[in-house]
């Protein structure tokens, strides 16, 4: 909701440059991930590619050797950026979904504020319809989707991410043991049967909807 990450770099570009050629050698002979945080619009992404890019060709210029091949992706974390989607697509490698700033962004809640946080739900029809949107899309044009932050993981939030067609996750080490429990005990195909019912009747209790599905059918969400 500030002045910070991405809009920071680029009237700060002096210090952006200097990180840029800093992954760039570090990455020498290998492949590179940029990722580009609080992308609101899609110049911003390209202003920022410009930036590594000429960088690129400034350390290659003077013989330094680079990546074999850099991918650049953006995070989504600003809601405008998904309305603008069909734009920025095409110039991404991949997609990353920012849960945590997008939770608060989307609700207008602070998820700092004790008497907000457990008010708005990952798991609420407005999060996952704005997920499963945003996930079509990406497939649509063939570009891969992770979702990063605390949503991914939780092994029962996991497991609807999943549903919604997401294959890849950011998460923290903790979190890895319970969440291939979850996997390994997981039909995808039965859950990605009901969840576009359920998100189209958007009930309030949609976590406890899911919550027993997940019972019913043996899958490992403690």
């Amino acid at each position: 909701m500030g002045w910070r990450a991405l809009r920071l770099a680029l009237e700060r570009d002096a210090l952006m440059k200097a990180q840029a050629r800093a992954l760039l050698e570090a990455a020498a002979g290998r492949t590179l991930h940029v990722m580009f945080p609080m992308v609101s619009e899609p110049w911003e992404y390209e202003e920022a590619h410009t930036l590594f890019e000429k960088q690129r060709a400034w350390l290659a210029g003077r013989g330094k050797m680079g990546p074999s091949a850099v991918r650049y992706g953006a995070m989504l974390e600003v809601p405008a950026l998904a309305e603008v989607l069909d734009k920025l697509l095409p110039q991404i490698d991949f997609l990353s979904i920012g849960t945590n700033d997008l939770t608060q962004f989307l609700f207008a809640a602070d998820r700092a504020n004790p008497r907000l946080a457990e008010r708005y739900d990952w798991l609420s029809p407005a999060i996952l319809r704005f997920l499963a949107r945003v996930t079509k899309e990406c497939q649509a044009a063939g570009v891969p989707v992770c979702v990063c932050g605390e949503m991914g993981g939780r092994a029962l939030e996991a497991m609807t991410i999943l549903g919604l067609g997401v294959d890849r996750l950011s998460i923290t080490p903790a979190a890895v043991g319970p969440v291939k429990a979850m996997i390994r005990s997981l039909d995808l195909g039965a859950l990605q049967q009901c969840l576009p019912a359920w998100l189209a009747e958007g009930p309030r209790d949609l976590r406890q909807r899911l919550s027993g599905w997940a019972a019913e059918q043996g899958v490992a969400i403690d």
